[in-house]
């Protein structure tokens, strides 16, 4: 289940740690860019040793991690998190996070008018 010495791919290394849901995930994300080791982008098949910076983008937050322990495949999430020191800084507050524009059963469609004053709200 886990092993201590060797490098393991740092899609299947990322998802067995449960930082993405899904490999697949884990291995779009290191295609799009959004994975660094070390500071420097990589590809899903790239070796993880111990020791190693990853910071991953994922759901609109950066994760900042250091590998402590290598495992090939996905573990509970107590043994998940010894595998791992996290560095990422917290998470904004809720109240800091824009309301999603509600509108009323029934209203149908936004006018145009409407329209642009959600895209204000949100700050498009």
């Amino acid at each position: 289940m886990a092993s201590d010495e060797g490098t393991t791919r740092i899609d299947s290394w990322i998802w067995s740690v449960r930082l993405t849901k899904t490999r697949s995930l884990a291995a779009a994300a290191c295609r799009a860019g959004h994975v660094r080791v070390n500071g420097e982008r990589v590809k899903p098949a790239h070796a993880v040793h111990n020791g190693d910076e990853v910071r991953l983008l994922h759901a609109g937050r950066e994760r900042i991690v250091v590998v402590s322990r290598l495992v090939r495949k996905r573990v509970g999430a107590a043994v998940a998190a010894e595998c791992f020191v996290d560095n990422s800084p917290p998470p904004p507050p809720r109240e800091m996070t824009a309301p999603a524009a509600h509108r009323d059963r029934g209203t149908g469609r936004p006018t145009k008018r409407e329209r642009r004053e959600i895209d204000q709200l949100q700050g498009r």
